[in-house]
């Protein structure tokens, strides 16, 4: 009997090798190789090759290539849209990660059940659940389209089957972890059968123009699950943030050929389903208390959006003890936390040094643009001074090693949005007011460096 020939396989990247391995040399993950099967090739493989080599497609010159219109396919679901660029466009695949329970099915489903009703028939998959539970969760959140079909199946092979038959609209498969193909003799979810399903799914999609929407696992570390080339693949990787115990789920788009990858759609989830939350500043600012120390608003831009959010700071100092200060950060960069506390101390004449300091973005928002800068320093020095900031201000601007405050983009849009939420007075850099459009009911406040920013709050 002929013996079967193996591999191993990081399942980490995905590097292959001829011998087992103890530590992975690209990604230096340990322990990571597994031993999995080569699909024997067949006789007639030589002259398969040959033959495809002779018919393979002809370079076109630039301006010869055809231009293809990018024409959306809406959900129905604004804030999802808003992550995806716009909606789904036809052709493209798009990879969705979340952990368990967090609420990747319910809202593929909602998006399914949309999409058939306004565009045509929708194919909707599942490797872990069966047709009954399908069903039963279409009912709890109130879907009756017509034109949703559900499929119980893991076989690849026979999900395209199903899909040339139909040629839907999109096609869900939920979740690429449990699809296999029967050319492979490895398990399903190991790397081989991530990449060989996914790429099969994805030669579909482009061949048939079927939007294709994936879920994926993702490890503890919150990524995704599988080889990091499932991520390249791929024309959108989006990752669902939130806590089960928590009701408000964050979509975020890490990777989109079609879009801008500083979108993020904001849900919350009920017990009839995921609803969009049209307005994130007023959710996000809903629970602030007025007049409390170490507390700002800072403006940040996501994607189109600009976003109020509360930077609060905790400032105690230490009396004694040989340990260095404590610095915690949430929903921030706990380096950048470290430079503003330098900042505030060299340029402001603050002295936090010698302080544990905790900073947070309450909303569960994770926080990357330096406009955040100028609410975090006032939030930090009102708890140093125990005196409160304005809950009528808000702060637009980004902190300089010399204490200068910078101006950022989009200056009008922030200013729009601020007197819209009923903000009497906005402190930013002199410079954001040059060529913007100020509200009437709005007070601009420019400032040239923290020590003015300061003395015109404290």
């Amino acid at each position: 009997m002929k013996k079967l020939k193996t591999h191993y396989v990081c399942q980490e990247c995905g590097k292959t090798s001829l011998k087992e391995m103890g530590r992975c040399p690209v990604c230096q993950a340990w322990n990571s190789y597994e031993e999995e099967a080569v699909a024997a090739a067949s006789s007639g493989s030589s002259a398969r090759g040959q033959a495809s080599a002779r018919s393979a497609s002809k370079p076109i010159p630039l301006l010869e290539a055809p231009t293809e219109s990018e024409q959306r396919l809406l959900t129905g679901i604004g804030e999802f849209d808003r992550v995806l660029g716009g909606g789904l466009v036809p052709g493209s695949g798009v990879l969705i990660g979340g952990e368990p329970g967090v609420g990747k099915s319910t809202l593929l489903m909602q998006a399914a059940s949309a999409l058939a009703d306004s565009t045509g028939a929708v194919l909707y998959t599942s490797g872990e659940e069966s047709v009954a539970q399908l069903k039963r969760r279409a009912d709890r959140i109130g879907l009756q389209s017509k034109r949703l079909y559900l499929l119980a199946e893991t076989d690849v092979d026979a999900i395209l089957h199903q899909a040339d038959q139909m040629n839907p609209a999109a096609l869900v498969v939920d979740s690429i972890q449990t699809a296999a193909r029967s050319a492979f003799e490895s398990a399903p979810g190991s790397v081989t059968q991530a990449r060989e399903s996914a790429s099969a799914f994805l030669r579909h999609a482009k061949s048939a123009a079927t939007a294709l929407l994936m879920t994926g696992h993702v490890t503890k570390e919150g990524a995704f699950a599988g080889p990091k080339m499932l991520e390249h693949m791929v024309d959108a990787a989006l990752y669902f943030e939130g806590e089960n115990d928590d009701a408000y789920r964050i979509v975020r788009a890490v990777k989109n050929r079609f879009g801008s990858t500083n979108e993020i759609g904001v849900f919350e989830m009920r017990a009839d389903g995921l609803f969009p939350v049209e307005n994130p500043s007023a959710l996000f600012m809903s629970q602030r208390s007025e007049g409390a120390e170490g507390s700002a608003v800072a403006c940040v831009m996501n994607g189109s959006r600009p976003i109020f959010l509360e930077a609060q700071a905790l400032a105690v100092r230490r009396n004694h003890g040989n340990y260095a200060p404590f610095r915690v950060a949430g929903g921030i960069n706990k380096d950048r936390v470290s430079l503003l506390i330098a900042i505030l101390e060299k340029r402001g004449g603050i002295p936090i040094h010698n302080s544990n300091v905790f900073v947070n973005v309450t909303g569960g928002l994770r926080v990357n643009e330096p406009g955040a800068d100028l609410a975090a320093l006032m939030a930090l020095a009102s708890s140093c001074l125990g005196k409160p900031v304005p809950s009528d201000t808000a702060f637009i601007g980004e902190a300089g090693l010399g204490g200068e405050i910078r101006a950022v983009g989009r200056a009008s849009q922030r200013f729009a949005e601020a007197a819209r939420l009923g903000f009497k007075r906005v402190v930013a850099s002199k410079r954001m007011a040059e060529g913007a459009v100020v509200p009437p009911s709005l007070e601009f406040v420019g400032v040239a460096n923290l020590r003015e920013a300061l003395s015109r709050m404290f």
